[in-house]
């Protein structure tokens, strides 16, 4: 058994395997999975688990160089949009529009999808390296 880190199996293959520039969108239970992205279903019930706890899993084993977000969760959920700016640190971040961001995730390595029901709740994390 796993000792320590991201213990989801499925999770924990993806982020082994990526490498740098790579993405992994981590969405809301409503973003659209394009054909051919693998989709990582966490949702259980409306709300878990939420985006804030499965973006800090993640962000705890993943290095992380850029952040992109639908444009509009600026206006529409700026309580999450605040939350995750607070997680960035001196990361890079970027905004799309919500349907340019829907293009964005056909390149991504995988998709989680969490409970969360707010809108625009979704994030494009794109992999960095852990060396200089």
């Amino acid at each position: 058994m796993k000792k320590q880190g991201m213990l989801n199996g499925p999770i924990s293959n993806v982020l082994a395997q990526l490498g740098h520039t790579d993405t992994v969108v981590i969405a809301d239970c409503g973003l659209p999975v394009p054909p051919g992205v693998e989709k990582i279903d966490l949702a259980l019930t409306l709300g878990t688990p939420s985006f804030l706890e499965t973006l800090d899993a993640v962000l705890e084993d993943m290095e992380v160089e850029d952040f992109t977000f639908s444009q509009e969760i600026m206006e529409n959920n700026t309580i999450l949009h605040d939350a995750v700016l607070e997680k960035t640190e001196e990361t890079r971040i970027h905004y799309l529009s919500h349907e340019e961001f829907k293009k964005e995730t056909q390149h991504a390595r995988a998709i989680i999808r969490t409970g969360e029901a707010t809108p625009f709740a979704n994030v494009i994390l794109k992999a960095g390296v852990i060396f200089s």
